[in-house]
C-alpha cells in the first residue's frame, strides 16, 4: 500500500490487566518504532542519548495522560523509500498527509496489485508526484480528494512546513548495510521472514510450525 492510509491504519491491541483499562479506544496513529521506548520506559530504564531514537513511547497514551500521540510528523516508508509524510498540526488539530510517489495499482482503480502479490516500492511500479499530493485527514481519512491551491489557501504553507520537516529528518539518517540484502541473510535465517522450521519455511492453516 506504500504511503496510503489503508496500510497504516490497522489496529493495536494492548492488554494489561488491572493496569490498563479494559475496552479503551485510542484513535491515534502510532508507529512499531515506538515498541521499543515503551518497553524502556515499563521497565524503568532510558533510550540511549547517544542517537537519534524515532520512536516515542505509548505509555502517556495508553494510561490517559496523553490525549495525542506525542509524534508531530510521521514518515511512511517503502522499503528504503519514502513515500509520504503526515504532519499533527498541533494548533488547529488537523491531519495533513503529503504523498511523494504512490504504488502504481493494477487493474486500475483495484486498490492492490494484482498479479504481483506486493506492490513495488520504487522505479516503474510507483508513480512520483511533482507536486506532491497533499490530503487533509481529519476531513478526508480515505484520501479520495486531494488538496489544490484552489481548493486549500494553506496548500503551499502545509507542503513547505512537511517538507522543512522532512529535510530535518533525513539529516538525522546515517548510511548502514541493508539487513535484509540477500548477501547478509543467506548466513543468516534469524533475518529470513519464517513461520515454519528453517529451512521448511511455510505456514499451515493453524498456524503450526511443527506442521510445515
Amino acid at each position: 500500500m506504500g504511503g496510503w492510509e489503508g496500510g497504516i491504519r490497522v489496529p493495536g491491541i494492548f492488554r494489561w490487566p488491572g493496569v490498563l483499562p479494559a475496552g479503551r479506544v485510542i484513535h491515534e496513529p502510532t508507529s512499531l518504532m515506538d515498541v521499543f521506548p515503551t518497553v524502556v520506559e515499563l521497565g524503568g530504564g532510558h533510550v540511549p542519548q547517544d542517537r537519534v531514537i524515532d520512536g516515542r513511547s505509548l505509555v502517556p497514551l495508553l494510561q490517559g495522560t496523553a490525549e495525542h500521540s506525542a509524534h508531530e510528523f510521521l514518515f511512511h516508508y517503502c522499503g528504503k523509500y519514502l513515500h509520504a509524510a503526515r504532519w499533527h498540526e498541533k494548533d488547529s488539530g488537523r491531519l495533513w498527509k503529503v504523498h511523494y510517489m504512490t504504488p502504481r495499482f493494477h487493474p486500475k482503480g483495484a486498490g492492490a496489485c494484482h498479479g504481483q502479490g506486493v506492490c513495488p516500492c520504487s522505479g516503474d511500479g510507483v508513480t512520483q508526484h511533482s507536486p506532491p499530493l497533499l490530503f487533509d485527514l481529519s476531513r478526508d481519512p480515505s484520501e479520495t480528494r486531494p488538496l489544490s491551491p484552489g481548493s486549500e489557501p494553506r496548500y503551499h504553507a502545509v507542503l513547505a512546513r512537511v517538507q522543512e520537516a522532512l529535510e530535518q529528518h533525513r539529516r538525522t539518517l546515517s548510511p548502514v548495510p541493508p539487513q535484509f540484502s540477500l548477501g547478509n541473510i543467506v548466513w543468516k535465517p534469524w533475518l529470513q521472514p519464517c513461520c515454519g522450521t528453517f529451512p521448511l519455511c511455510a505456514c499451515t492453516q493453524d498456524g503450526d510450525p511443527s506442521e510445515a
